[in-house]
């Protein structure tokens, strides 16, 4: 399909720079085929779901994956920062960097802000190799648990760039961009739906008779790149590594015979329980990496509803929302929000999206 199909007009003062707070009182538009759009918040969610329904949140962790250093080894130094993406082994590491171009295959960069550096000494990396679009492979000079350690020490929390762009992250962001069911480490990024959630709504949600259930997906920083291509048949999707474990997979099967929805709260948890689903649409245990590229035009197996924030023009998580529900009404659904001050992604509000037939 065309990419230019999926672009429409958002002003940047919808860009949320901070959540709602507390993080439920955020608003939610709920969203069916052909019905009224109606007006809510997070925390009456446990009213547009019923006993048996099953909620599935993805429990990964965002780490400290935004670096600044310098290029050593040359006679200029450049300031370069950089995006880590994915951790290839011990102390390899596959990264976005800006500016790519300052950067040669061997060239050295050394960590730390503005002369912050880890507890353990300088962090330094060699580049090992270049791809397209300022990805690079890092091979750090410290490895397993101690490179997590220094990576602590001198990272951030890798806003998304319509964020970063227009404030510097803080303090606040260290716990804001984190949901309360962050455990595994692995993400940088963070599965923002879930940003949403308090223990008392997921108590409300419990004493209803709704399930919830926790499933791994490490986001990476491919969530941020633009679709540049003409076609979405040309988009490359980044590899994510993502697991649902067998007794979660019962679980959802079960309900789901017995009438139960799964209610992916996430596109990255809808797009893990679609790569774990078979053709008959029954979870299976999953672990290893998947980059699924979800366009209108696509057969949902295992999702029936989908809670997700709202989404810039052109992503491919719009594409997603669009195969979900129909990109008539996905578009019709985001000139509402635009209109009545609804806020636009990682910090912004929630859609509640019933799944086409």
């Amino acid at each position: 399909m065309r990419t230019d199909l999926f672009d429409f007009e958002l002003p940047d003062s919808a860009i949320a720079l901070r959540p709602a707070v507390p993080r439920d009182a955020a608003k939610m538009l709920v969203v069916r085929p052909g019905e009224v759009l109606i007006d809510s918040t997070v925390r009456d969610l446990p009213q547009f779901l019923r006993a048996g329904d099953q909620l599935v949140v993805n429990d990964t962790r965002v780490i400290p994956a935004q670096l600044t250093g310098r290029r050593i080894g040359r006679e200029t130094e450049p300031k370069i920062d950089v995006t880590l993406i994915r951790r290839l082994d011990g102390s390899r590491w596959q990264a976005l960097a800006r500016p790519a171009k300052k950067l040669a295959v061997g060239d050295g960069v050394r960590f730390g802000n503005e002369g912050r550096v880890c507890l353990l000494g300088n962090l330094d990396a060699q580049v090992e190799s270049k791809g397209d679009n300022g990805e690079i492979t890092l091979s750090f000079s410290f490895h397993g648990p101690i490179l997590d350690q220094a990576i602590s020490d001198v990272g951030a929390p890798p806003l998304p760039p319509y964020i970063a762009g227009k404030r510097a992250p803080d303090d606040r962001d260290i716990a804001d961009y984190q949901t309360m069911f962050a455990v595994k480490e692995g993400a940088v990024a963070a599965p923002t739906a879930g940003l949403h959630f308090t223990p008392e709504l997921e108590a409300a949600l419990t004493s209803k008779g709704i399930g919830l259930h926790r499933v791994t997906l490490h986001v990476g920083a491919g969530t941020f790149l633009p679709v540049k291509a003409d076609d979405t048949s040309e988009h490359r999707m980044h590899a994510e590594w993502g697991e649902v474990s067998a007794e979660t997979a019962g679980a959802l099967n079960a309900a789901r015979k017995n009438g139960g929805r799964i209610v992916a709260v996430g596109t990255t948890s809808l797009r893990l329980l679609e790569s774990a689903a078979d053709e008959n649409g029954t979870i299976q245990s999953f672990s290893k990496d998947t980059a699924i590229f979800i366009t209108p035009g696509y057969r949902f197996k295992a999702v029936d509803i989908l809670m997700t924030n709202f989404h810039l023009p052109k992503s491919t998580l719009f594409m997603l929302v669009s195969a979900f529900i129909g990109l008539d009404t996905m578009k019709a659904a985001y000139s509402h929000a635009v209109q009545n001050g609804y806020r636009f992604y990682s910090y912004g509000d929630a859609s509640l999206l019933f799944r086409a037939a």
